[in-house]
C-alpha cells in the first residue's frame, strides 16, 4: 500500500490501524540538535485524544506517545524519529457482525475493490486514528516553526448552520467545541447533542490561521503552499472542501474587489491593505496571515438504520454500533493545525536552500 508518506524534506510516514496493536509515525528530515521531549509531543496528542467530552467519541484511549528512535538525551539526532502510540481501548467485537456489510459513507467497498481484503475493525487504515502520527510529527514541526516566530491556530468556524460571528483566539481551548465565539458555544453544543440523541451526526467548518510567516515560502509550480496544503488536508478522512483566503467567495467578486492593494508601511516595509488572498500570491507566502478553511462532513457512522448491501450484493439494513464522534470538527482542530504545520515546516526548511 503506497501513499503513506508526505513531505519533501521534512517527510513523515504514518503506520498502523484503528484496532491494531499500535499506530505511529516515522519522521525523516528533522535537523539535529532540536530539543524535544515526549511531554511536548504528548501535549499535542492530548488535544486530539478521544473521550474528553460528551460531544466526542467515548472511546477511552490515553494515546501515550513513545519515542523509539532519533532522539538522544533530549535532542534530535538528525536521523529518523520513530514515535508510537499503543491502542488500549479497541472493542473489535462491535464490528464482527458487520464485517461483510458495507457501511454507507465509509471506505469499506473501495478498500475491498482495491485490495481484495481489509481490516474491518474500526475502519482499519482508513480510520482517523491514523492522524495520531501526523499530530505527533507536527509537534516537532510546531517547535521548529515557533523558533522562527510562526504560530498556527485552528478553531471551529461553523457547525451545521451555526456560524462564528467573532474570532477570539483566547476562547478556543476554554470550551469543548473549540469555538472562537463565546456566544455560539452553547448553541453548537446543543446542536451536536441533539443530533447525537437522534442517532445522527453533523458537519461543519474549521478555520486555521498561521501568523508570523515570512514572505517567500513556497515553490512553483506543483509545490505551491496552497497546493501542498490541499494535498495534505484533503488526505485526512472526512474532509470534503478546502479554500484559501476568500476562497469560493471570489467567484462572486470583481477583480477590483478581490485584489489586495499594496502600500509602504511607516517602517519602510511593504504590506497589504487587505488579506483576501489569505497570505499567498502565486502559491508563495506574502507576509500576511495564512488563512484556510476546511469543510468537514458529518460522521458516517451513525446509529440510524440505513439501507446498504453486503459484499455479496445482498440487501442489508445497518445500524452502526461502536463509539463515534457525533461531530468531527472539535477534534479535527489539532489535526488540521498539525497538517498545516507539517506543510509549513517542510517549506521553511526547503527555503534555506533556495538562494545563496
Amino acid at each position: 500500500m503506497p501513499g503513506n508518506s508526505f513531505g519533501n524534506y521534512f517527510r513523515i510516514t504514518t503506520w498502523g490501524e484503528s484496532h491494531g496493536r499500535a499506530l505511529g509515525v516515522v519522521v525523516d528530515g528533522c535537523p539535529a540538535g532540536l530539543e524535544i521531549s515526549e511531554e511536548e509531543i504528548q501535549y499535542e496528542m492530548d488535544r486530539r485524544r478521544p473521550g474528553q467530552s460528551k460531544i466526542t467519541t467515548q472511546r477511552k484511549e490515553p494515546d501515550k506517545v513513545e519515542i523509539l528512535s532519533g532522539v538522544f538525551e533530549g535532542k534530535t539526532l538528525g536521523t529518523p524519529i520513530t514515535m508510537m502510540v499503543r491502542n488500549v481501548d479497541a472493542i473489535s467485537k462491535s464490528y464482527e457482525d458487520i464485517k461483510d456489510t458495507y457501511r454507507p459513507g465509509h471506505a469499506d467497498f473501495t478498500y475491498d475493490e482495491k485490495y481484495g481484503l481489509r481490516d474491518y475493525r474500526g475502519g482499519g487504515r482508513s480510520s482517523n486514528r491514523e492522524t495520531l502520527g501526523r499530530v505527533a510529527a507536527a509537534a516537532i514541526a510546531k517547535k521548529i516553526l515557533s523558533m522562527h516566530g510562526v504560530k498556527t491556530t485552528g478553531y471551529v468556524k461553523q457547525i451545521g448552520n451555526i456560524v462564528c460571528e467573532i474570532t477570539d483566539f483566547d476562547e478556543i481551548e476554554k470550551n469543548p467545541v473549540r469555538c472562537a465565539d463565546p456566544a455560539k458555544v452553547q448553541p453548537m453544543i446543543d446542536l451536536i447533542e441533539s443530533v447525537r440523541k437522534g442517532g445522527d451526526s453533523i458537519g461543519g467548518i474549521v478555520e486555521v490561521v498561521s501568523q508570523g510567516l515570512p514572505s517567500g515560502l513556497g515553490d512553483p509550480v506543483f509545490h505551491k503552499i496552497d497546493a501542498d496544503l490541499a494535498a495534505g488536508i484533503m488526505s485526512i478522512g472526512g474532509i470534503r472542501g478546502f479554500e484559501v483566503g476568500l476562497g469560493f467567495k471570489v467567484a462572486e467578486m470583481k477583480g477590483s474587489e478581490a485584489n489586495d492593494l499594496m502600500y509602504k508601511k511607516e517602517d519602510g516595509s511593504l504590506g497589504f491593505k487587505t488579506n483576501n488572498a489569505g497570505g499567498l500570491l502565486g502559491g508563495i507566502t506574502n507576509g500576511e496571515n495564512l488563512v484556510v478553511r476546511i469543510a468537514i462532513k458529518p460522521t458516517s457512522s451513525i446509529s440510524k438504520i440505513q439501507e446498504t448491501v453486503d459484499k455479496h450484493g445482498n440487501p442489508k439494513e445497518l445500524k452502526v454500533k461502536g463509539r463515534h464522534d457525533p461531530c468531527l470538527c472539535p477534534r479535527a482542530v489539532p489535526i488540521l493545525e498539525a497538517m498545516v504545520n507539517l506543510v509549513l515546516v517542510d517549506h521553511l526548511l526547503i527555503s534555506k536552500m533556495a538562494k545563496i
